[in-house]
């Protein structure tokens, strides 16, 4: 099995869980139990207080459940506003990421050249990991307003515990986040070796440059070439006739 053939099926792996998240981090939306108290005023009376980020309800002994939408939209604790807006944010996010992420993988044959859908996939995996990370800090703060109140002896006002909507913004948030990363990982790598392999000048040795030879190079070379010639030859006839001068004296010498 190739390298291509495993990352291929990671993908494939990585989409099942971000999607299986997004879908998670969607149904937090119309759950209402994001916060539940009981309260038991008498022995066959009791009540149940539950709530999310849109409404509050009431369900009596009887079965009977009554939900009052949040009157005031400027009324609201800014918590409430900042836990909406990162809701929100991340699951348009993850939607985006899911179709980024489908064009970019290896399996689909949808986008163009290799360097190309890794870099598309990789934009995916942002997508996802900054989803999950806006989720994950919405839930969070959430969760832990509702512990902190809870926890609060100074605290007189009635007190709620975290619902099955924050447990599963939790779930989702973390299966966004670690496919997200895996994406991110991956593809951002094999992105950047490919785009450094083709942006980078291959290096040379010294000794594999060479220079080429103008017309004005080559007369200066036959010039020189040639006065050294004439020098050679100027050297040789004055050499040639100091020996014969050094001979003839050498005869008279002899015949004297």
């Amino acid at each position: 099995m190739g390298y291509r053939t495993v990352v291929m099926y990671m993908e494939i792996g990585c989409f099942v869980v971000c999607v299986s998240g997004w879908i998670l981090v969607c149904s937090t939306m119309p759950t209402e139990i994001w916060t539940w108290s009981e309260v038991n005023s008498i022995v066959l009376t009791t009540a149940h207080y539950f709530s999310n980020l849109w409404k509050d309800c009431v369900t009596d002994s009887t079965g009977v459940s009554d939900c009052k939408e949040i009157p005031s939209l400027l009324g609201l604790n800014w918590g409430i506003h900042m836990c909406r807006a990162l809701v929100i944010t991340s699951i348009i996010l993850s939607f985006f990421g899911s179709i980024l992420v489908l064009v970019g993988m290896k399996c689909t044959k949808i986008g163009g050249s290799e360097i190309a859908n890794a870099r598309v996939t990789f934009a995916g995996g942002m997508n996802y990991l900054f989803g999950g990370l806006c989720s994950m800090i919405a839930f969070s703060y959430y969760g832990n307003t509702i512990r902190a109140e809870f926890q609060d002896p100074s605290f007189k006002a009635q007190k709620f515990e975290i619902g099955i909507g924050v447990f599963l913004g939790w779930g989702g948030s973390a299966l966004l986040i670690v496919g997200g990363l895996i994406y991110s990982i991956f593809a951002g790598r094999e992105g950047c070796q490919s785009s450094s392999e083709n942006y980078l000048p291959a290096y040379q040795l010294p000794g594999a440059y060479t220079a080429v030879p103008t017309n004005k190079s080559i007369v200066s070379l036959a010039r020189t070439q040639t006065s050294e010639g004439g020098i050679s030859r100027t050297s040789k006839a004055s050499k040639a006739s100091s020996i014969s001068e050094r001979t003839k004296t050498t005869v008279i010498n002899a015949y004297v």
